[in-house]
């Protein structure tokens, strides 16, 4: 298999460097082929659409004879591989996604990493994966955002969203665990994920999880399985649908891509962590901000029945969803069946409105970071 090729240049290498309050001592060296012609002059970083346009680089580490290999930074481009890949057939792969920000002042805030790189080993562990190495798994990271600063957009909305992905690399067919495998990552230059509040329809027919699954990790199988439902509901104009409990459908579980929150009587709510629902990074932040605010939060099984209810008697103020994509994504209709509800309109005082604006001026560095989120790149 091999990457990012016709494009190389000279390779020199990144040794443990300081950056916030730790430093890398893995001993670890990074090899980096630049590339010998950057797509960013010929690039509008004004125009760009979500997930289209790509950095110039990308991190490729392997997995083989039960080690990990150095982790090499090459430009972006092509993979090869054989048809008997495993990943083809199985769909032994795992992602994760999270953004890094650029502050007024040009500093490069990468937001949570930490986070995300534990969830990803929770992935690996679920699908029976190799463990990635943490401290090496966070110091490419930071090379390659540093490497590719340029391309994160300035203005509202605007970051560079930072996909990595591990699949089994195999040429074997048959069901059972890789042998091998291939780890990578690669970021997007992008701004807002949705251009209007959300539609949505609960969904009380198909299921995204169920216990004893994989709800809980972050393989692709769970959103190849999503894409039908959510075509049904997009072809009746909604953007994504609300799950629910497989068992019953009886309790909400997420929004599509997106945990979800509602603002019910004088409460946020959303539901608990049950073993079906993804433990969102953006999710944890919302509920630590409301929660040092006076806000109170309660993580709790929601049935749909007490959302109908709310929508009813309008005791439902608000409702939006979080994920690293949109960060804080505005619901303006929830519709059940055919019943068709539309909320109330937002001020500024909405706790998404409120608590969105935090957040954004905490990863832009724009107010002190006093939880330790930020890791700062350049």
């Amino acid at each position: 298999m091999a990457a990012g090729r016709g494009t190389g240049g000279r390779v020199h290498y990144i040794w443990p460097y300081q950056y916030g309050p730790r430093m890398i001592t893995t001993g670890q060296k990074i090899a980096i082929q630049r590339t010998t012609k950057s797509r960013l002059p010929e690039t509008d970083l004004d125009q760009i659409k979500f997930g289209r346009t790509f950095s110039d680089h990308m991190v490729v580490m392997d997995y083989r004879d039960g080690a990990w290999q150095a982790p090499t930074i090459v430009p972006f481009g092509d993979l090869r591989m054989s048809p008997a890949t495993l990943v083809l057939h199985y769909s032994q792969t795992i992602f994760e996604g999270l953004k890094a920000y650029k502050g007024e002042g040009g500093q490069v805030n990468l937001f949570r990493p930490q986070a995300n790189i534990a969830r990803m080993n929770r992935s690996t562990h679920r699908m029976c994966m190799p463990h990635i190495p943490e401290d090496v798994f966070l110091e490419a990271l930071v090379e390659l955002v540093r490497l590719d600063k340029d391309w994160i957009p300035q203005g509202e909305e605007a970051a560079m969203y930072i996909r990595p992905f591990m699949f089994a690399s195999d040429e074997y067919i048959g069901v059972r665990p890789s042998e091998s495998y291939r780890f990578m990552i690669f970021t997007c230059p992008v701004r807002g994920y949705y251009k209007e509040a959300v539609r949505v329809k609960i969904e009380t027919e198909y299921s995204r999880a169920f216990p004893g699954g994989t709800g809980t990790a972050k393989c692709g199988g769970n959103y190849a399985g999503a894409l039908y439902p959510a075509k049904l509901g997009q072809d009746k104009g909604f953007h994504q649908l609300v799950w629910t409990d497989a068992k019953e459908h009886r309790f909400i579980e997420e929004s599509g891509t997106m945990n979800i929150f509602f603002h019910l009587g004088d409460k946020l709510v959303t539901p608990a962590l049950s073993g079906t629902i993804l433990d969102g990074i953006t999710r944890d932040s919302i509920i630590e901000m409301a929660r040092a605010e006076g806000i109170t939060v309660e993580e709790r099984p929601i049935t749909v029945a007490e959302i109908v209810a709310g929508l009813r008697n309008a005791t439902l103020h608000e409702a939006f969803g979080t994920g690293t994509a949109a960060t804080i994504a505005h619901i303006q209709t929830i519709a059940l069946g055919e019943e068709v509800f539309d909320l109330p309109a937002l001020t500024d005082s909405s706790h998404s409105v409120h608590l969105g604006r935090k957040l954004d001026e905490i990863r832009r560095g724009a107010v002190a970071d006093t939880r330790g989120w930020l890791v700062n790149v350049a």
